[in-house]
């Protein structure tokens, strides 16, 4: 079965896509949004606050350490 964009079912053939899509942009019908999981949200908020706390020059390091791997040579 297909799925929309969030993950959610859509039906496989295009008319019954097409009706449903249509239903949801009407209000006749409520569009399924499942949440993040929980690891993502909380990889996320993590990943904030460590920036956060990190002075300029640690990122700019970081960031360096990044572009040289991402450029060198034959790996």
């Amino acid at each position: 079965m297909p799925k929309g964009p969030k993950g959610e079912k859509r039906p496989a053939d295009v008319i019954g896509n097409a009706v449903k899509i249509m239903r949801i942009a009407t209000g006749q019908e409520e569009d399924v949004v499942t949440p993040a999981s929980a690891g993502a949200t909380l990889g996320k908020l993590g990943g904030q606050a460590r920036a956060r706390n990190m002075t300029p020059e640690r990122r700019a390091e970081i960031a360096k350490k990044a572009a040289e791997k991402r450029w060198r040579k034959g790996s």
